[in-house]
C-alpha cells in the first residue's frame, strides 16, 4: 500500500522544478517521527548552526534597541536577558525534552489537542512560523545591504538603492536553493566563530573607550535619570518597550529543531541539545547587555535614525570609527556573511516544515514536497516582503518580534499544559507565570505594530485555505500506507468461496442487529448467510488523520463472522481492505451497502470532516482511482 516515485514527471521546466519529486510513507510521519539526518555532530557545533540565525541578530538589535528605547536600551535589555535566561531558556530546555525528535511545541500541542483541534492550531500557528521564517530572511537580507551600502569603499552612488540589493540578495538566496544546497555545519560553525571573535573585539575596545572618558557614562545616566524619575519608572517604561526589543529571543526554536543533528542516543540528544540552548543563551546574553550599553553611550542618537551611520549597523559602526575602514570592512563580510547565512537557515527551515506537518494531514498538494516550487514560492513572498517594508530593517522589526513571540508563546502554553496534564502542579504554575508574561510581549508588540499580525494573519489564511483545499481534492487517495490481518481474518477470506462483504455500521453489536443485517442483505442483494457473509465494520477513532496503517481484526459473534478495523475514513479503509483481499487470496471481492438518506452535499462533508458520509459512491471513487483496471477493480453493490 505504499506509493511510490511518479514515473513521468513532466518534460522541460517542469520535469526541472519537480526533480526529485516522490511521494512520502504517510506511515513513516507520524507526529514524533522525524527522518534520521546523514551525519551527526557534536553539541557544540550544532549550536553554530542555530547561532547562524540567533547571534546575526547583534546586526542589527543593538541599533534597534536604542532606537525604540533610547538611554533606556541597557535597562530594557537587562529585562530581555532576564526573560531569555529565565523564561525563554527554561521553556525550551522543557520542550527539548518533551519533542527529542526536533518537532518542538508544534508537535507538542498537537498531541496535547488530538483531533481537528490539535490540527487546526498547528495550522493557526503554521502563519507565524512562516511570519518569523520569512522575515528573518527579509530582515537579514536588509541589514546586509545596509552593511553593504554604509561601507565608506562602496561609491555613493549606491547608497539609495537599499530595495534593489535587497531585493538582489534574497534572489541570489533562492538561486542558490534551486541549483541545490544543504545546510552545512561546518561552513556556519566557521561564520559564528569569526563573527563573535570580531565582535569581542569590537566591544572591548568601545568598553576601553568608555573607560577612558567616564564623562560619557555620566551623559548616559544623566540623560536616562532626567527622562525617568525612579528606578520602578525605568522598569516600567523597559517593559513597555520591551516587545519591540523581542527580536533578541530568536533562535530558541531553531534550537530544538536541530536536536536530531546532535550526536548520541535520545537522552545524550537531549543533553546536548539543552547544552546547546543554554551555552547559546549565555553567551548572547553577554553579547546583548555590553552592546547595548556600548552603543548606547559611545553613538549619538539621531545616527541611530532612518538614514544615519548607525541604523541597522550599530556594531559595525563603533568597527569602523574605532578600528579603522578596513577592519570595519572585514567586520561588514563577516556580518554580511552571517545574515545572509541566516536567511539560508531560515529557507532551508521552511523548506523542512512544509513536509514535516501539511502532507501528513493531507494538506500539501502533491508539488509542494518538490523542493524547486517551494523556493520559488517562497521566494516571491520574501520579495513582496521587502517591497512592503521597502528593505527597512528598523520597520520589519515589528513583524519579526510577532512570529519570536508567538512561537515562544506557543512553547510556553504547550510546557505548562503538558506539565499541568501530568499533575506537576509545581513546574506547571512557574511555567504559566512565564506564559502571562509572553502573552503580555506579545499583545503589546501586536497593538504597538499590527502590521506583523496582518502579515502572520495573511499567511494563517494562506495556509488553511490552501491546505482545506488540498484535503478536499485528495480526499479519495487510497489513504492506507500498511495492512494487516490478525490468524482469524485470514482464515474468514481463505476459507470463503466467494467474498462477500457487508458494510456494517457497528452500534450495539447485539444479535438482533447482525440478524437484522443478514435479513437486509437477503432482501436488498438475495444473499443468503450460507453463502459466506462476512460483516466489514470500520470505525473512525480520529477522523483529522490522513493516512493511516489498517490493523483487520478477525472475530465471531452470535455466529457470524465479522471483520472489524479503524481508520480515519470508512470509504478509504474499506477500498483498501477490499484491494488487499484481492491481492492476497487471488479472489474478486464483493462489497454491500444500502443507500444513505439525506443530502448529498451535508454527506460530503461529513466524509471531509468526519470521515464518513456517502460511503457507497465514494467507496467506489476510491477504488477507481487505485485501480484503473475495471477488470481488476473489486465490485461495490449497493441495494
Amino acid at each position: 500500500m505504499t506509493t511510490s516515485t511518479p514515473q513521468d514527471a513532466g518534460t522541460g521546466i517542469r520535469k526541472w522544478l519537480l526533480e526529485g519529486l516522490q511521494r512520502l510513507d504517510h506511515g513513516n510521519l507520524g507526529p514524533h517521527h522525524q527522518e534520521a539526518p546523514h551525519k551527526q555532530h557534536a553539541w557544540w557545533q550544532v549550536m553554530c548552526l542555530t547561532g547562524v540565525d540567533y547571534f546575526s541578530t547583534l546586526g542589527y538589535q543593538p541599533g534597534i534597541a536604542a532606537l525604540a528605547a533610547g538611554s533606556l536600551s541597557p535597562v530594557a535589555t537587562l529585562l530581555l536577558v532576564a526573560l531569555t535566561l529565565f523564561g525563554a531558556l527554561p521553556t525550551y530546555r522543557a520542550v527539548a525534552g518533551e519533542s527529542p525528535n526536533g518537532l518542538g511545541s508544534l508537535s507538542m500541542l498537537e498531541s496535547l489537542l488530538p483531533g481537528w483541534r490539535g490540527k487546526l492550531l498547528v495550522l493557526f500557528l503554521l502563519g507565524f512560523v512562516a511570519t518569523a521564517f520569512i522575515v528573518t530572511i527579509t530582515l537579514s537580507a536588509a541589514d546586509a545591504t545596509a552593511h553593504i551600502l554604509h561601507n565608506p569603499f562602496v561609491p555613493e552612488a549606491l547608497r539609495g538603492w537599499q530595495v534593489p540589493v535587497t531585493l538582489l540578495l534574497v534572489a541570489l538566496l533562492g538561486s542558490v536553493f534551486l541549483v541545490g544546497f544543504s545546510e552545512a555545519i561546518s561552513i556556519a560553525v566557521v561564520l559564528v566563530a569569526v563573527y563573535l571573535l570580531l565582535n569581542v573585539v569590537v566591544l572591548a575596545v568601545a568598553v576601553q573607550h568608555v573607560l577612558a572618558d567616564p564623562g560619557q557614562v555620566g551623559d548616559w545616566w544623566a540623560a536616562l535619570t532626567s527622562a525617568h524619575s525612579s528606578p520602578i519608572a525605568m522598569i516600567a517604561a523597559s517593559l513597555y518597550v520591551m516587545p519591540k526589543l523581542a527580536l533578541g529571543l530568536s533562535g530558541f526554536e531553531t534550537g530544538v529543531a536541530v536536536m536530531p543533528l546532535v550526536k548520541g542516543d535520545l537522552s545524550t540528544r537531549v543533553k546536548g541539545a539543552r547544552k546547546l540552548l543554554t551555552t547559546a543563551a549565555l553567551v548572547m546574553s553577554v553579547f546583548l547587555i555590553t552592546s547595548s550599553f556600548a552603543t548606547t553611550v559611545l553613538i549619538p542618537a539621531q545616527e541611530f535614525e532612518p538614514g544615519g551611520g548607525a541604523n541597522g549597523r550599530a556594531l559595525a559602526y563603533l568597527a569602523h570609527s574605532y578600528l579603522g575602514d578596513w577592519f570595519g570592512t572585514a567586520y561588514d563580510i563577516s556580518t554580511i556573511a552571517i545574515l545572509w547565512f541566516a536567511g539560508a537557515s531560515a529557507l532551508a527551515g521552511l523548506l523542512n516544515i512544509v513536509p514535516r506537518y501539511l502532507p501528513r494531514y493531507g494538506m500539501a498538494p502533491d508539488w509542494t514536497r518538490a523542493t524547486r516550487p517551494m523556493v520559488l514560492v517562497f521566494t516571491v513572498v520574501s520579495f513582496a516582503i521587502t517591497l512592503f517594508f521597502r528593505a527597512d530593517v528598523e520597520s520589519q522589526g515589528g513583524a519579526y518580534a510577532t512570529g519570536v513571540l508567538a512561537l515562544i508563546l506557543s512553547a510556553a502554553v504547550a510546557v505548562t499544559l503538558s506539565a499541568w496534564k501530568k499533575g506537576r502542579t509545581r513546574v506547571a504554575i512557574p511555567f504559566g507565570f512565564v506564559t502571562l508574561i509572553f502573552a503580555y510581549a506579545t499583545v503589546a508588540n501586536i497593538i504597538e505594530r499590527p502590521d506583523g499580525l496582518v502579515i502572520a494573519l495573511f499567511f494563517v489564511l494562506a495556509i488553511v485555505v490552501t491546505s482545506l483545499t488540498s484535503r478536499a481534492t485528495r480526499s479519495t487517495e487510497l489513504r492506507v500506507t500498511h495492512i494487516t490481518m490478525n490468524d482469524e481474518a485470514r482464515r474468514y477470506i481463505n476459507e470463503a468461496a466467494n467474498i462477500h462483504l457487508i458494510a456494517n455500521e457497528p452500534n450495539e453489536r447485539d444479535c438482533k442487529e447482525y440478524v437484522d443485517k443478514a435479513r437486509e442483505a437477503w432482501e436488498r442483494h438475495r444473499l443468503r448467510r450460507a453463502e459466506g457473509l462476512i460483516f466489514l465494520e470500520v470505525t473512525v477513532p480520529d477522523a483529522s488523520e490522513f493516512a493511516s496503517e489498517l490493523r483487520v481484526i478477525g472475530e465471531e459473534r452470535y455466529g457470524f463472522r465479522i471483520l472489524r478495523v479503524e481508520s480515519a475514513s470508512i470509504p478509504n479503509a474499506i477500498a483498501a481492505t477490499l484491494l488487499y483481499v484481492r491481492d492476497q487470496t487471488g479472489k474478486m471481492p464483493n462489497v454491500y451497502f444500502h443507500w444513505a438518506e439525506g443530502n448529498p452535499i451535508g454527506a460530503l462533508l461529513r466524509y471531509l470532516v468526519f470521515g464518513g458520509g456517502d460511503i457507497p459512491p465514494l467507496t467506489r471513487e476510491v477504488l477507481r482511482l487505485a485501480e484503473p483496471d475495471p477488470e481488476r477493480r473489486p465490485l461495490v453493490h449497493v441495494g
